[in-house]
């Protein structure tokens, strides 16, 4: 977390700075803290206290475009500012988050891994943010803005584009995930085919705990139904209301490609615009003060937590601070061995429910499939003849309809089954987590004691179904022209077996694929929320690590001046200890009053 300079001594400490009033506004109190962060060479916290500090001060905040990649995303970013000014395609296209701001010109910059930034042309943009031209952020870019001279931007809000969820660079969602600290209201964007997915929607919920500002939107809506659309406000709506526990609001239906094209219908677009508006004027004040309180919140935790490392590492022997971190480095050695051994149990788990519902299945499939030939024999003598692609289309049809009056009502108990034993599991994965966190507590260092201690069932290891039972997965997609040709000239010889034997075959695949939904959905579900508890803790273990052997190495140097240097020291971080609570007290008042 930070990265002490290699001259550090007492001096270093010596320059530390006296309590500060209480009276500083917001901006200023998030420089002071980035200035006592400096002091402690915490290198990264002081940086970003300095960015946050600067963009409080004007007064601005940021307003994430999130979503499944594919979503349409930066188009609609583009459509709001009224020129294209990041990247779009039809691949995962965004590598690294984007702020888009207000400024009298058009132009870009980028920062590296130096800290610094560096201008851009706007063609050069996307070398830097996109995953073709910068896979999984091989570049090291910290971070990139764009400066636009749009009115919709000119008061202080900021768009953010954000990597997509759920695609295929591991890294996108990462990069994602890491930049939630920083939001302060969201536009979510969805689809209507499919509706908001699971990793999207765990990505909602999380913003969602931190910020009440969110625009919901159901873009391309040029390419869906109206009854599409329809189910799927109805459903976004619905499932965000009950994971957050408050009402969403208009769900706003619009084709940012149409807008960008100035074609086709409006839509909701006039609304979503004067929504945009209504968050600068009723709410953009009080989301730049909310995120200053929680920058200074934040931020000061990390500093409290290298404080305390680096008195504790002077007022003991260094060879016990030696001993403690060889006895850390042994424990977290052990603590991956107890992962290993714990990631047995999850799997004996999550075999057992394979297994369960494998059976369920095959019991299932063994009885769809009997009713529903024997249907299919007798509807087809219903079907019209005639020109064979259409033949083709009519069965096909058929078998969509059979297995669906099949499947559906069988899909909701069976469901309700998934989510009773995806409660079951996650209990019981919960139970041993808890476990294992306090093998870690018992382990006798104190700095253990600063990792969670019990892990929530529902907040800490939830993950949503991925699927929407309500939609089927297979259609009947239109013929190639080889196969078209062949349909023409089946009927004129007799052929029209082939065509009913295709859609037997299709009529299978169906039953098949869609009731083994929710097997694959749970199982999942739990995989996904195996990963993440197990990254959660292996990052606290390291960084707790980390930050006893900067210590360490810190207080070996000033050892080496005499006692009078370290008591000084110790007396400095003290009063360093005090003024960073300080900031983060009123930090933590200003966000209760509101």
């Amino acid at each position: 977390m930070q990265e002490y300079n290699s001259s550090s001594t007492v001096q270093d400490y010596g320059s530390l700075p006296t309590e500060t009033s209480v009276s500083m506004d917001g901006a200023s109190r998030l420089l002071r803290l980035g200035g006592l962060a400096a002091e402690l060479a915490a290198k990264s916290v002081a940086a970003e206290a300095r960015e946050l500090a600067a963009r409080v001060a004007e007064g601005r905040f940021y307003v994430a475009c999130v979503g499944q990649f594919k979503r349409g995303k930066s188009t609609l970013l583009n459509a709001l500012v009224g020129r294209e000014v990041v990247p779009t395609g039809f691949v995962p296209v965004t590598a690294v988050p984007t702020v888009i701001r207000f400024g009298d010109r058009l132009h870009a910059r980028v920062r590296m891994r130096d800290g610094l930034w560096r201008d851009v042309a706007m063609p050069d943009l996307k070398e830097y943010v996109t995953e073709e031209r910068n896979p999984e952020n091989k570049k090291g870019v910290e971070g990139a803005e764009v400066f636009v001279p749009s009115p919709l931007l000119s008061s202080g809000m900021c768009f953010v584009d954000t990597p997509g969820l759920g695609s295929v660079f591991t890294g996108n969602t990462a990069t994602t995930r890491a930049f939630i600290p920083h939001v302060d209201a969201a536009l979510v964007v969805v689809g209507a085919d499919p509706p908001i997915a699971g990793e999207e929607l765990a990505l909602v919920e999380s913003i969602g705990t931190q910020v009440q500002d969110l625009i919901l939107v159901i873009n391309k809506a040029d390419r869906t139904s109206d009854l599409e659309r329809a189910a799927a406000v109805e459903f976004t709506r619905e499932i965000l209301e009950k994971r957050l526990h408050r009402p969403m609001g208009e769900v706003f239906e619009i084709s940012a490609a149409e807008r960008m094209e100035n074609r086709g219908p409006l839509r909701d677009w006039e609304g979503l615009l004067a929504s945009l508006h209504r968050l600068v004027e009723d709410s953009g004040r009080n989301l730049v003060r909310a995120a200053c309180d929680r920058g200074l919140q934040r931020l000061g935790e990390q500093l409290l937590a290298i404080i305390s490392e680096d008195r504790d590492a002077l007022q003991r022997p260094i060879e016990e601070s030696e001993r403690r971190i060889k006895l850390m480095k042994e424990t977290i050695n052990e603590a991956e061995r107890s992962m290993r051994e714990l990631n047995f149990l999850f799997m004996a788990e999550q075999q057992r429910i394979s297994d369960l519902f494998v059976d369920r299945h095959k019991r299932f499939f063994r009885s769809a499939w009997t009713e529903s030939e024997t249907e299919f024999g007798e509807e087809l003598t219903s079907v019209p003849l005639g020109f064979g692609p259409h033949y083709r289309r009519r069965v096909m049809h058929l078998a969509q309809a059979i297995s669906r009056r099949e499947v559906m009502p069988w899909l909701k108990p069976e469901q309700e089954e998934g989510e009773r034993q995806y409660r079951a599991a996650a209990l019981r994965f919960v139970e041993m987590g808890d476990n294992f966190l306090k093998k870690l507590a018992d382990a006798g260092l104190d700095e253990l004691t600063r990792m969670p201690h019990a892990l929530d069932p529902e907040k800490g290891f939830r993950v949503g179904s991925k699927f929407i039972f309500e939609d089927f997965i297979g259609t009947a997609q239109p013929p190639s022209p080889l196969r078209w040709l062949a349909d023409v000239l089946l009927p004129l010889v007799g052929g029209r077996k082939s065509i009913t034997n295709d859609a037997r075959e299709f009529l299978r695949h169906l039953l098949e694929a869609n009731s083994s939904r929710v097997q694959n959905d749970v199982l999942n579900r739990i995989q996904e929320s195996r990963d993440r508890l197990e990254v959660e803790i292996r990052k606290l273990l390291h960084e707790i690590s980390r930050i006893a052997e900067q210590a360490l190495e810190r207080a070996r140097k000033v050892k080496e001046e005499g006692t009078p240097a370290v008591q000084s020291v110790i007396e400095r971080l003290n009063r360093l200890e005090r003024e960073v609570s300080g900031l983060a007290r009123e930090a933590i008042r200003a966000a209760e009053n509101g």
